[in-house]
This record gives structure tokens, C-alpha cells and sequence, in this order.
């Protein structure tokens, strides 16, 4: 798969001008699934640094987290790599009036656990043929089922995962595990082939999004989530606050309050 190049990136202020409109529609529409009750399940996938966590994050920014759940699973107990392999992924499917977001889902089997050699082939070519079905059985279930698979370039994945390695604020995102799969591009490549080729159903397609600019990225999906749900503008009440209570008397409370320090941030060596 061919990584296209856009011809600059987009800026922070034109990038943050269209997210905040893009904010005020998944407002709407979060008011809109909660009044239909309707259940929408979004799954996210692509290789390490491909930009999953950030564009949920811009998903969730503004949305209430008791309606946009995201579910990002850590590698499965003993006793859950006993059990169907789907068992552990059914409970966490959204509910009439949710939204759920997998930071990763059950495609890890076509996914890491068949490149790393945490299954077997056979495992594999299973779940390859049981998934579509699997995803009939939800979308049947009146659920808007959405499938997106980030692809980053191997410039770009190489960029930002040497980024991770010296920012302190990412480190947390490099696992030994990236740094063992990081060479092994070309498995991933033939896997994730093989994935599209058995699961992009016409119940159930992938969705592909070029994410070697972030923000572009985020805003192409974000715009591509909207239009893929079939929400409609829910009427409310005008908003009026009520008066507020005012003691007669100016007194301080009689109590020792425990204040946090506050600094000065606004220069010096700090």
C-alpha cells in the first residue's frame, strides 16, 4: 500500500479552527444517539505510531466519557487466553445510547498475535473466517459497526517512534513489544493484506486513513464517523440558569481549608 503525500502540512490554527467545528457535531450526534438509543462500535487499527490514541483522544475531547466508552484491553490473563477468544472483547459492546471505541480489537489475532507468534496459524486462519460472520451478528444486532485502519509510512513510524524514545512524555508508549515488532514490517504488511482481504465485508468494510500528517488524519476520520452515522439534530430545552443563593451575612467559613500552592508560571527559570 502506496502512502500518498500531501503537499504540506496542515497548520495548527487551520487544524484547530476545523476540529472545534467538528466538536459541535459529535456533540450533536451524542445527543442524538443517546435520544434514539441507537449503538455505535468503532474499531481502530494500523501498526505502532500509526496515531490511534491521538485521534480517539480528538474524538473523545469534548463528548461526555459516559457515552463515548473506549476500551483499550492489556494483553489477555491466563485464564482469558483459556476461553473463546471473542469472549473477552462481547462484554465491552456498546448498549442502546453508547458509542464504544476499541484502541485496538479483536483483529490483534490478524494482527500482532499472528506476527509475533502469540497464536497459531491456524488460530489465525480461524478467526480470519469466523470474523465476518461475527460481524454480521452485530451489525444485525442494529449496530453502526465502523472499521479504520491508520497507515503511516515506514519514514514516518521510524520518526516518530525515535521521538518516544528522548520526549518524556511519550515514553510510556514505547513497549519492548513495539521495539520487537518495529522490524518486522513486512510481516505486518502481509497480515494486514491477508486481514482486509477476509474481513472487508460489505456489513463491515475497512475504512483506510493515510495518517503520515496527524492532523489531516484526524479530521478526515473524524469527518468520515459523522457521515457514516445517520444522526439527526435532537431538539432541547433552552438552557437558563437559575438564581443563585447569597448568604446574608459576608463571613468566611470557619474552616482550616488545606489550599494548593499557587506558582508563578508565567516567566523565570521555572
Amino acid at each position: 500500500m502506496t502512502q500518498q503525500k500531501d503537499p504540506e502540512k496542515l497548520s495548527r490554527k487551520a487544524y484547530e479552527r476545523e476540529l472545534a467545528t467538528l466538536h459541535e457535531e459529535l456533540v450533536v450526534l451524542q445527543r442524538w444517539v443517546v435520544a434514539a438509543k441507537q449503538k455505535v462500535c468503532v474499531l481502530f487499527e494500523g501498526r505502532d505510531g500509526a496515531g490511534k490514541g491521538g485521534t480517539i483522544k480528538a474524538i473523545t475531547q469534548r463528548v461526555s466519557p459516559r457515552v463515548f466508552h473506549v476500551v483499550a484491553l492489556p494483553a489477555p490473563t491466563e485464564r482469558e487466553k483459556s476461553q473463546m477468544y471473542f469472549q473477552r472483547y462481547v462484554p465491552h459492546l456498546p448498549s442502546a445510547g453508547e458509542i464504544t471505541i476499541f484502541d485496538r480489537s479483536w483483529y490483534n489475532r490478524a494482527g500482532v498475535e499472528r506476527v509475533m507468534g502469540f497464536c497459531t496459524e491456524e488460530q489465525a486462519r480461524r478467526f480470519l473466517e469466523i470474523t465476518p460472520e461475527l460481524e454480521h451478528l452485530i451489525v444485525e444486532s442494529d449496530t453502526i459497526l465502523l472499521k479504520y485502519w491508520l497507515e503511516v509510512s515506514p519514514e514516518e513510524q521510524s520518526r516518530r517512534l525515535r521521538e518516544r524514545i528522548t520526549d518524556g512524555r511519550k515514553t510510556w508508549k514505547l513497549s519492548p513489544m513495539d521495539l520487537e515488532s518495529y522490524g518486522r514490517w513486512d510481516d505486518y504488511s502481509r497480515a494486514r493484506d491477508e486481514m482486509f482481504k477476509a474481513t472487508d465485508s460489505t456489513w463491515a468494510p475497512w475504512f483506510v486513513v493515510r495518517s503520515d500528517d496527524k492532523r489531516r488524519a484526524r479530521l478526515n476520520l473524524i469527518r468520515h464517523f459523522l457521515d457514516h452515522v445517520p444522526y439527526e439534530k435532537v431538539t432541547r430545552e433552552k438552557v437558563k440558569l437559575p438564581a443563585r443563593q447569597i448568604r446574608a451575612d459576608d463571613e468566611a467559613a470557619d474552616y482550616p481549608f488545606k489550599f494548593v500552592a499557587e506558582h508563578d508560571w508565567t516567566g523565570g527559570d521555572r
